[in-house]
C-alpha cells in the first residue's frame, strides 16, 4: 500500500514538472515574438497622437531557409553497357551525310542537264571557282565544278601531274567548258633529264612551253572550249615579273589551239602599273582586292576575276545563264566556233555632210546610218514653205553686209577693203600734199598776223 502511494506521487510530480516546462517554453516563445513586434512598432510621440502619424510597420515575415539536398552519386554503369552506346553513336555519325556548305546547297538546285563549267589549276583557280559560283548562283542551268589543287603547277609534276590527270578528269566530268588558272607556284627549279634548271633559264622556258602546250592541246583535242585566265600581279616585284613571262607563254599556247586567253592584269594595278591592295570592284566601288600577304585574293578580288571570265564564258553557255531557264530550253551551241570566232567589228559610218535644218534628210528621207535607199515620205505644206523661204534668203543679196562701215565705229577697220600697192602710194602722196598745203596755210596765217601788228 505504501509502495503504491509512492509511485502515484512520483507520477504526479513528473506530470507537474512536464506542465511547468511546457508553460515556460510557451511563455518564452510569446515573449520573443512580442519583443520583436515591439521593436518593429514605431513609438508614438505627442504630435503623432494628436494628428495621427504613419502606420506602424508590420513585422517582416521570418526568412525561410531552404537547404538543398546534395545530389546522390550514381554508380557507374558496367563497362560493357557504357561502351555500347558509344559504338552506336559512332556508327550513326558515319552513316549520316556530311553537312554541305551553302555553295554546295545551291549546286543541288541546278537542273539535271545543267551545263558544267570545269575549273582546274592552283590556289588562284580555287578563288576563281568561288567567284564563278557566286556569279552563277541564280542560274539553274550552269553548274561550276571545282577540281583545283592549291599547291600544284606545271613544274612539280612529281607532286601533281596535270598533263597526266587532265584526260581522266575530262572523261569523268564531261564539261561544257574548261576554265584554267595556273602558274603561281611555278617559280621553282625544273628537273629536265635528271638536271635542275633555274627558273626562266633557256632550258627551263623551253620545257615549260612544252608542258603548257601539251595541257592545252589535250583539252582542245576533246573538242571542249578552253578559257585560260591570266595571272595577276603580286606584291613582290620579282614575282610579278615572272607572272608576266608566264602569261606570255600561256597566251601563245592557248591561242595556238583555238582557246581564249583572259588578261586580268590591268584590273589589279594602278594607273602607273604598280601593284595595289585596294581598287575598284566589278561595280567600280573601291574595295580590298588582295590579302595582307600580297598574294591571295579577297572575296571581292575573286569575284572580280570571275567577272573578267564571264564575258567569254557566257558565249559558250548560251541561254543556260538565264535565271528562269527550264531543262527543256537549254540548247547546246557550237561553243568552240563561237569562242574562237573574232568579234565583229562595228560598221564604219561615213561622216555626214552639213545640211540645212529644214532639209528633208533630217526627217528620214535618206537612211544614212544603214545606207539604205531613199524612201518616199510626204511633207506638210508648212515644211515645204519653210524650206522655200530659207533657200530664197540664201540666194537673195544682202546689201547691208557690203555697205562701208561708219567712220569712228569699231568695225570701220574691219570692213575696209584691201588696198593695192599703187593705191597705197597714191594715198601717201596725197597725204604728203595735204600736209604741205596745211603747213603753207599755217605760214601764210602767221605772216598775215605779223603784218597786221
Amino acid at each position: 500500500m505504501v509502495k503504491r502511494n509512492w509511485s502515484y506521487r512520483l507520477l504526479q510530480s513528473l506530470t507537474a514538472v512536464a506542465l511547468c516546462l511546457a508553460l515556460v517554453i510557451t511563455g518564452l516563445g510569446i515573449s520573443v515574438e512580442a519583443a520583436q513586434a515591439q521593436e518593429l512598432i514605431r513609438r508614438q510621440n505627442l504630435f503623432d497622437r494628436l494628428f495621427g502619424g504613419p502606420k506602424p510597420r508590420e513585422a517582416a515575415p521570418p526568412k525561410r531557409t531552404i537547404r538543398r539536398s546534395k545530389p546522390q552519386r550514381q554508380r557507374a554503369a558496367p563497362r560493357s553497357t557504357r561502351q555500347q552506346p558509344r559504338r552506336q553513336k559512332r556508327s550513326s555519325q558515319q552513316a549520316a551525310p556530311r553537312t554541305a556548305p551553302a555553295a554546295t546547297a545551291s549546286q543541288s538546285e541546278k537542273l539535271e542537264n545543267a551545263r558544267s563549267v570545269l575549273v582546274v589549276g592552283d590556289f588562284m583557280a580555287g578563288g576563281l571557282a568561288d567567284g564563278l559560283e557566286t556569279a552563277y548562283a541564280e542560274a539553274p542551268g550552269v553548274r561550276v565544278i571545282d577540281r583545283t589543287n592549291g599547291s600544284s603547277g606545271f613544274v612539280r609534276d612529281d607532286y601533281y601531274d596535270w598533263n597526266g590527270e587532265i584526260a581522266a578528269i575530262l572523261e569523268e566530268v564531261d564539261p561544257a567548258v574548261v576554265v584554267v588558272m595556273i602558274g603561281s607556284n611555278d617559280r621553282q627549279d625544273l628537273t629536265i633529264d635528271g638536271r635542275s634548271a633555274a627558273p626562266r633559264s633557256d632550258p627551263w622556258l623551253e620545257e615549260y612551253r612544252q608542258r603548257v602546250k601539251k595541257f592545252a592541246s589535250t583539252i582542245a583535242e576533246e573538242n571542249i572550249p578552253l578559257i585560260w585566265t591570266g595571272l595577276p600581279p603580286y606584291k613582290s616585284s620579282s614575282m610579278s615579273s615572272d607572272m608576266l613571262a608566264f602569261n606570255d607563254i600561256q597566251k601563245e599556247a592557248v591561242e595556238s589551239v583555238g582557246g581564249a586567253f583572259v588578261d586580268i592584269w590591268e584590273g589589279f594595278v594602278d594607273e602607273n602599273g604598280a601593284f595595289i591592295f585596294t581598287g575598284p570592284d566589278m561595280n567600280g566601288q573601291p574595295v580590298r582586292l588582295r590579302g595582307s600577304d600580297g598574294i591571295n585574293l579577297t572575296r571581292a578580288g575573286r569575284r572580280k576575276v570571275a567577272f573578267y571570265v564571264e564575258k567569254p564564258l557566257n558565249k559558250v553557255l548560251g541561254n543556260a545563264i538565264q535565271p528562269d531557264i527550264e531543262a527543256e530550253d537549254i540548247v547546246d551551241l557550237p561553243a568552240t566556233a563561237a569562242l574562237s570566232a573574232p568579234e565583229a567589228e562595228p560598221e564604219k559610218k561615213n561622216r555626214t555632210a552639213p545640211m540645212s535644218l529644214a532639209s528633208p534628210e533630217l526627217y528620214g528621207a535618206t537612211d544614212r546610218i544603214s545606207g539604205s535607199q531613199e524612201t518616199a515620205i510626204s511633207y506638210s505644206p508648212m515644211m515645204l514653205e519653210a524650206e522655200r523661204k530659207l533657200k530664197a534668203e540664201e540666194e537673195s543679196p544682202r546689201p547691208e553686209l557690203d555697205a562701208p562701215a561708219i567712220s569712228g565705229r569699231a568695225d570701220q577697220y574691219l570692213a575696209r577693203p584691201p588696198v593695192s600697192r599703187s593705191t597705197e602710194q597714191e594715198q601717201q602722196q596725197s597725204d604728203s600734199a595735204s600736209q604741205v598745203q596745211s603747213e603753207a596755210w599755217q605760214t601764210r596765217g602767221s605772216t598775215t598776223a605779223g603784218s597786221g601788228e
